[in-house]
Parts: C-alpha cells; structure tokens; sequence
C-alpha cells in the first residue's frame, strides 16, 4: 500500500479500479482540519491527466510494473516493432501508445519495456540519445553572440535548438527528459 507520506514522482497506483501514475504532489495545510494532498494523475494506458485532492493518510494499492528490455527493430508506417533481448519475441506499439519517445527512437536502439499485468504500456528512454544532424543552416564566423542557437533536424525528425557550430553530418547527444541539446558527439 501506498500512502500520502510514501508519495513519489513516477510511482504507479491502482485507484478507481485503473492504473495512474503519479505526476506531481503537494502538500497542502489548512488552518483548521487535516491537511490535504493535491496530486497530478496520470491515466497509464489512456494518457489522461486529472488532479484531486486527498485526505492526509490515505492509502492505495500499488501497482507493480515489470520492466525489460527490448530493441528498437523499425517503424512501418504508424507502427513501431520491437523485441524481447531475452525471449526475442516481437511486438508492436502504435505511435499513440508511444508518446514523444516516437521523436526518439533510431533503428537498434535498446529501451526498456513497461508492462502492467501483462500488458504493455510503454517504453522508457534511456536518458540521452545521440542522432544525426540531418538539416540544418550553416554558422556564419560574425554569429559569434554568446549563447546563439539555430534549429536543427535530426535523423528520427526531432527539431532542437544547437550552437551555431553545430553542421549536418554531426552526431549530437540530447536529453530525453526535456529534449535539449547536450554536446556533439
């Protein structure tokens, strides 16, 4: 069980009979009465966000995912396959189901895979990703500003914000996490 101290960001519980995970969390005390949680849900397999408020104290099932990893194979159309490292069985994930990792993802790229009773719900990135800079305008010697940037388009399709000497052909590193430019590679 769960309970409104044992709150984290990314801890998956059951309530209302579906999966959330949690998002945000704040504690919130009145002048009179118990204090109050308000928390930003995420539905797992619907991706819809709510935020409600709880009584301090309260408690819910916990919900176990399983991770393993898999492999990136390709994507066909709307379709992206993987496969199982261990058992190497294929499956497939809609676009929908992936979210922004679909702007991600390059052929063999190992991830890990969600799974909630046996059923996927997700792939989780590793934290940075290096891609091909396939577009993007050259730098010129008097755009030397500190801090200039100039959009660039990667080999998954991916549009971030590089240094001016940054050229096509360059492999760049990104962070999943906020989708910014790190280094080149």
């Amino acid at each position: 069980m769960v309970t409104t101290g044992d709150l984290r960001k990314g801890i998956a519980i059951e309530l209302d009979g579906e999966l959330w995970q949690i998002l945000d969390y704040h504690h919130i005390k009145m002048g009179r009465g118990s204090a109050q949680i308000r928390i930003k849900l995420r539905n797992v397999k619907r991706g819809q966000t709510v935020e409600r408020s709880f009584q301090a104290g309260e408690k819910w099932p916990r919900a176990f995912l399983d991770k393993r990893q898999v492999q990136f194979l390709y994507r066909d159309g709307r379709d992206f396959h993987f496969m199982d490292t261990e058992s190497y069985d294929q499956f497939t994930l809609r676009e929908d189901q992936l979210d922004e990792a679909v702007s991600y993802l390059k052929d063999g790229m190992l991830l890990d895979r969600t799974t909630y009773e046996g059923e996927t719900i997700g792939v989780e990135l590793p934290i940075t990703v290096d891609l091909l800079v396939t577009q993007t305008e050259p730098g010129f010697a008097g755009d030397t500003q500190s801090g200039a940037r100039k959009p660039a388009t990667t080999e998954s399709g991916l549009v971030v914000q590089v240094p001016i000497f940054v050229e096509e052909g360059d492999t760049i590193r990104i962070d999943t996490r906020t989708g910014d430019y790190q280094t080149r590679v």
